[in-house]
């Protein structure tokens, strides 16, 4: 299937039209597509403009569905719903791996099922909405499938998880928790980092986010959830 086809595809499955179909085309196409078939452009400057649209939308309705709540729980609401996780899941109920143009290698080695690339794709079908449509159509894209997401997410548990995990050491151990970037892959402007948590040199858990806080932030989390911490407290 071409760049195009695979671009009306989608526009046709998730019911949307659009003035200059090649935006979406170029949302689609990963880097790995473009280096092998010579083609110019790739969806990294399309996801670069996603990501401030998709932070903004969110934020917006956060400001204008919970008055009620500080500035402070909006950005640890917002931070649970724009990363990685959340976008991969939604990314999985459009099937947008279903019409990304990879390399033959990125396709072979499972690259319509990596979580970054989803993500990243996600963010790009969101740059391309914004530029051919307009505010209001990325908006209406975003919240039809997220605000369940984002009213979940405030109605629920979203603390700051390395604060907890700190809280729960502190209260046992004279030590504290510590974390460390792994590794960080990925062009300049669109990384993804991986960071490991931390406590008396032994690894608890790692995570993975597109800034080093939130891979800080998922390394937290996964510490809480596997009962690790508890065993070395013990």
């Amino acid at each position: 299937m071409s760049s195009r086809a695979s671009a009306l595809a989608f526009l046709v499955d998730h019911k949307i039209q659009f003035h200059n179909e090649e935006l979406m085309s170029t949302a689609l196409i990963h880097p790995s597509y473009a280096q092998e078939r010579s083609v110019l452009c790739n969806n990294q400057r399309l996801e670069f403009l996603g990501d401030a649209v998709l932070d903004f939308v969110v934020a917006e309705y956060l400001y204008q569905r919970f008055s009620d709540k500080a500035e402070g729980d909006l950005t640890q609401i917002r931070a649970r719903v724009v990363c990685e996780k959340a976008l991969v899941e939604m990314a999985n109920r459009i099937n947008i791996g279903k019409y990304l143009m990879l390399g033959r290698g990125e396709d072979m080695s499972g690259g319509r099922n990596r979580k970054s690339i989803l993500a990243d794709t996600v963010e790009a079908v969101i740059g391309a909405i914004y530029l051919d449509q307009g505010l209001d159509c990325a908006r209406d894209f975003i919240l039809k499938h997220l605000q369940s997401v984002i009213i979940e997410t405030a109605s629920g548990d979203y603390q700051d998880y390395k604060s907890r995990l700190q809280e729960i050491v502190q209260a046992r151990s004279k030590d504290n928790v510590h974390y460390k970037i792994i590794s960080e892959t990925g062009p300049a402007h669109a990384k993804s980092f991986v960071a490991g948590v931390f406590l008396k040199d032994e690894l608890l858990a790692t995570g993975q986010g597109k800034s080093k806080k939130e891979a800080e932030q998922n390394a937290a989390g996964k510490a809480l959830d596997n009962g690790v911490i508890m065993e070395i407290l013990s």
